[in-house]
């Protein structure tokens, strides 16, 4: 009972915390326009003054409408003057979008002050809530790993943004930077997670081994196709080898899948060995087995929802200008399709290297008994 209690005192102590800090981020992102360089203002009445239909080159019709915008200014030397602005915007909001009272904007001033063209919309505080609500759902799940888990995910986006940077500005290989990453993400994502012991050790050998064998795979396929049927337009305007990008991006999109297999394989063979201390290496491969085909169906659709999803506006661009069916597919989801497929091959073969990885460790942990 003392133990439980302590442990209930110490997630309110952890949800009290998360209160306090949220509460006062968020009094913080609604009151820190003086914070920012560009002018920021405040929407306080809008009035529509025109309306016309245009058509683009489909022949799709679609209404422009004119919006007349009065605000106020929340930062700079003239804070809480009145200015007037402009904003045409389309019913699609394919590139425009309308505002409304109480929205803030980021504004480029003409000289005078008194007018000026909108930038873009401020959204720190819809960021920080989600962000928030993000950090409540972890903590009241996953409690003490939940924050393991936000803490993890900011270095690996620190990480990667460093290198993403080193590699811009220096001629350091990008696939040496990918390996290293992949490393690195493992290493300290796994241990964040699950700390020192078998367990955590088995599952970073099997993501290292089922990525790295992934890329292998996926390289030697490309090899032999000589890359027929993959459309690189979305890439046109790097002016870096944009194969080598393509190919560091699988590497990175294949480890994210790899490692839920491999620390699912792992976590099953490590539970059925503590709960049955007695159990037969047999019976012990034939579970694990059950396990990964019962994962493996869900984890490859998973992978192709998810990067297929990001096509789909493009998708819907493409038919609503009744481009062929086969052009449509080819020229938006080749990419996407090779990512995906790639990641199913590490997928596949994370499983067998999960459950022998893990074996491996769970005779290890019974010799030392």
């Amino acid at each position: 009972m003392n133990g439980t209690s302590k442990s209930g005192r110490n997630h309110l102590i952890t949800f009290g915390i998360l209160i306090f800090l949220c509460a006062v981020s968020m009094v913080f992102v609604f009151h820190n326009h003086q914070f920012y360089d560009r002018p920021i203002v405040k929407v306080t009445g809008t009035q529509t003054t025109a309306s016309e239909k245009q058509s683009d080159a489909g022949g799709n019709e679609d209404r422009l409408v004119t919006q007349k915008i009065t605000a106020v200014l929340m930062n700079g030397p003239d804070k809480g003057r009145s200015i007037q602005l402009s904003n045409d915007y389309s019913h699609s909001g394919a590139f425009d979008q309308e505002y409304r009272e109480g929205d803030e904007l980021f504004v480029h001033l003409d000289p005078g002050g008194k007018t000026g063209d909108i930038e873009d919309v401020k959204r720190d505080k819809y960021m920080a809530g989600a962000f928030w609500l993000f950090m409540f759902v972890l903590a009241a799940v996953g409690q003490k790993k939940g924050l393991f888990a936000v803490l993890s995910l900011a270095v690996n986006i620190t990480l990667l943004v460093f290198a993403i940077e080193l590699y811009v500005r220096t001629d350091i290989n990008l696939l040496v930077v990918a390996a290293l990453l992949a490393v690195l993400f493992t290493v300290l994502s796994l241990l964040f997670f699950n700390g020192f012991n078998g367990k955590t050790y088995a599952a970073m050998v099997t993501t290292l081994l089922g990525t790295f064998a992934s890329l292998a795979v996926t390289l030697l396929v490309m090899w032999l196709t000589k890359q027929n049927g993959l459309h690189y337009e979305e890439m046109q305007f790097l002016t870096r080898p944009y194969h080598l990008v393509f190919i560091a991006g699988l590497f990175i999109g294949a480890l994210g899948a790899v490692m839920d297999v491999a620390i699912t394989m792992s976590s099953s063979v490590f539970e059925l060995y503590e709960k049955n201390p007695g159990i037969s290496m047999k019976a012990l491969k034939a579970s694990g087995l059950e396990v990964g085909r019962d994962i493996m169906g869900t984890m490859t659709s998973i992978l192709f929802f998810a990067y297929i999803s990001g096509s789909i506006p493009m998708l819907i661009l493409y038919f609503k200008n009744a481009t062929p069916f086969g052009y449509t597919l080819s020229i938006n989801l080749s990419l996407e399709l090779a990512r995906a497929l790639s990641g199913g091959i590490g997928i596949v073969l994370a499983i067998p290297i999960g459950l022998y990885v893990s074996m491996f460790f769970v005779k290890r942990r019974g010799a030392e008994r």
